[in-house]
């Protein structure tokens, strides 16, 4: 039998992706719509062909949904998912998992104390780019890592013909719903990426920009700082158009760049048949999509690459980086291994 979904708000500009990957599955069945905005639910309901519930308790009571996909707002989070894990249904949810780190830690112990399969959508986290480069740094070919510099942008705020006012929907700029501008929505993937690589940093020092005059940034830079004189920048927008994605990685004997190619020069690596800069021949396959690793997570018990530790951490690095942009100031952590 088909794992029956529900499909938790379609408040997400994801949430439509997630929608069509899961119909494109045999054993995978979307059976109801529930949805803050009754007439965007109806209307998703009546495209999907199931039913719409306007009380959230009673799609979640329902003995015929096994799992759900939360696409409601950042700030309904845990609300929801924490709703639904005592609801005995299995959890997938776009990032992040909370605005803050106590509420983080509040759904992922709902999660563990129900018995519930919770994954984070961190899609970066299984690329192939990335888990070369992740390879990479474990095997030291580039030394000690001493600085990381990711960019990741896109022209979501700029007018553009048809869209006055950006194609972003209006809601990405709230900051009551969403928490925060292109750090939050942009910004936590390459945020991930960095923890992935170097683990928790000591500290976190953040500033916004407000191009377009947003309630929200779009515009941001997050500088991390690690015990061992590494450090890392994070960068994200909604003002850049025509913006690749960046990742620069530098060692005591090497770096990584990649952005559309991948390069790696390194002391550590064999001089012959190569001098300088090396492009990859080959790359690890890329895993999975995440909402695919948490349907096979909950059907066939694989269990996904993505923990639910990385999206508390994520969680944890935003809600500094946000206090430190807000009061000026640099916000120290507890420095903790990569994941």
């Amino acid at each position: 039998m088909a794992l029956r979904i529900a499909i938790l708000s379609f408040w997400h500009v994801h949430a439509r992706g997630y929608a069509k990957q899961l119909t494109e599955r045999s054993d995978c069945a979307i059976v109801a719509v529930w949805d803050e905005l009754p007439d965007r639910g109806m209307r998703m309901a009546e495209q999907l062909n199931v039913p719409y519930f306007e009380d959230l308790q009673a799609v979640l009571s329902n003995p015929d949904v096994d799992a759900v996909v939360v696409n409601a707002p950042s700030s309904m989070h845990p609300e929801v998912i924490i709703a639904a894990a005592d609801a005995g249904k299995h959890i997938f949810t776009e990032k992040v998992l909370a605005l803050h780190t106590a509420d983080a830690e509040r759904i992922a112990d709902a999660a563990r104390r129900n018995g519930v399969k919770l994954t984070v959508s961190l899609p970066r986290l299984g690329d192939q780019k990335t888990m070369y480069a992740k390879a990479v740094v474990d095997q030291g070919l580039l030394g000690r890592i001493t600085f990381v510099r990711m960019r990741l942008a896109h022209d979501g705020a700029l007018p553009r013909e048809g869209a006055p006012d950006g194609w972003l929907p209006a809601h990405f700029y709230d900051k009551s719903e969403c928490g925060g501008g292109a750090l939050i929505d942009l910004g936590c993937h390459p945020m991930a990426m960095v923890h992935h690589f170097l683990g928790m940093p000591a500290s976190v020092s953040a500033r916004f920009g407000y191009v377009t005059g947003r309630e929200v940034e779009d515009n941001a830079v997050v500088t991390l700082s690690y015990p061992d004189g590494a450090m890392a920048v994070v960068e994200a927008g909604f003002a850049s158009r025509h913006c690749p994605a960046l990742v620069e990685i530098y060692g005591t004997e090497g770096c990584l760049l990649f952005g559309n190619q991948m390069e790696i020069r390194s002391s550590l690596l064999p001089s012959e048949p190569h001098s300088g800069w090396i492009r990859p021949d080959k790359l690890p396959p890329s895993l999975p999509a995440p909402i695919d690793q948490w349907a096979d997570y909950v059907i066939y018990d694989k269990v996904p690459a993505i923990t639910i530790e990385q999206g508390i951490a994520l969680t944890q690095l935003m809600e500094a980086a946000y206090i430190s942009a807000a009061e000026e100031r640099i916000v120290e952590l507890r420095p903790s291994a990569p994941q």
